[in-house]
């Protein structure tokens, strides 16, 4: 293990009866890393975390911890903090206890604690917040009193369980920068967990897609998005158009019955293989100009650009522009080489 990676997940499975959440998992987490499990509900990424936070126990594999084994640490002994979706803030206290509560459990100096209770309140923009009720603030200050009951403790590693789930659109957005900037400033590793890509692809330093307890990909939101393993991931990350093709030698390949220039390389000679493209790197251009033809289905207007569905040769492809191209009108589709992704035929990672 290198001197940068904090946690290490070796060959981690858990079942709960006869359904296995995670399957000889293996994850390598380094210091001061935004880490993002990302994938769709019941995937496992809710039980790495509870297992990384020491809520459960794996029935196999090891946790490593700066190198030491960690799998027998019960959880107050472990230098993680949890914020959870359900922030589960004391009622009965202020914001002010609230986040101190752990500080008084570890019996510190009442200057101490002021000072570091303080601290937090300004990273977290609740500057004089302190004594006011917890049941008196929006959900985004909760979340925020959430967090910096977390952070006071100074924790090496912090697990967020899809902590912004309550929010609206606009607060959720604008937390997702401001949990950022707090992590590059505080300069520790979070461990982030939520179904939602974009959250993710915002965030993350590294995303690990998941799928039905096995991890599909790990790479930084580019890689996952540009150059997706499989087609779930494909699939999960965004909107993509997949289609079966056939990889004729390195940079060319063939699907809808023509020849395309791609960037791939590595493949066997007419391999069968599956072919991504993203919406939005397709080009709308006039018909009979492009290297495909088709017609326009339907028009969807996304607020900033247009969702259109073209059918070409009994393929209907999704297609984001900012030019519209009416309804029942014949156009034509162009792809550059360097947009054209291609997978092995049922890959998973």
């Amino acid at each position: 293990m290198t001197n940068d990676v904090i946690l290490q997940l070796v060959d981690i499975s858990k079942s709960f009866g006869d359904t296995p959440a995670l399957v000889d998992m293996n994850l390598s987490i380094r210091r001061n890393e935004f880490v993002t499990l990302l994938g769709p509900s019941g995937c496992g990424k809710t039980t790495t975390l509870r297992i990384i936070g020491g809520f459960e126990d794996a029935d196999s594999g090891d946790l490593l911890f700066e190198g030491a084994n960690i799998n027998d640490l019960p959880a107050y002994k472990r230098k993680v903090n949890t914020v959870f979706q359900k922030y589960a803030l004391f009622p009965h206290m202020n914001v002010f206890e609230n986040i101190a509560f752990g500080l008084r459990i570890q019996k510190m100096d009442k200057k101490q604690i002021g000072k570091k209770v303080e601290r937090m309140l300004r990273l977290v923009n609740l500057e004089g917040y302190g004594r006011r009720s917890v049941d008196s603030l929006s959900g985004g200050q909760q979340q925020r009193v959430a967090i910096a009951r977390a952070l006071v403790n100074e924790p090496q590693v912090l697990l967020l369980d899809e902590p912004l789930g309550a929010l609206d659109l606009k607060l959720r957005k604008e937390m997702q920068l401001e949990l950022k900037d707090m992590q590059q400033s505080l300069g520790i590793t979070f461990v982030y967990v939520t179904h939602d890509q974009e959250e993710a692809l915002t965030m993350s330093d590294t995303i690990v897609v998941m799928n039905n307890g096995v991890i599909q990909q790990i790479g930084t939101p580019e890689d996952v998005y540009n150059e997706p393993k499989n087609a779930f991931v494909a699939d999960f990350i965004g909107e993509s158009n997949i289609l079966d093709g056939v990889m004729n030698e390195d940079f060319l390949v063939t699907f809808m019955g023509r020849k395309f220039k791609c960037v791939d390389q590595g493949f066997a000679r007419d391999e069968n293989v599956e072919v991504v493209i993203r919406p939005e790197d397709i080009r709308v251009v006039p018909a009979n100009c492009g290297m495909l033809g088709g017609k326009v289905l339907s028009v969807t207007f996304k607020g900033v650009h247009y969702e259109m569905m073209i059918e070409s040769k009994g393929i209907t492809w999704m297609v984001h522009s900012t030019l519209m191209a009416g309804v029942g009108k014949e156009v034509g589709l162009d792809i550059h080489p360097n947009d054209i992704h291609i997978m092995k035929r049922g890959r998973t990672a």
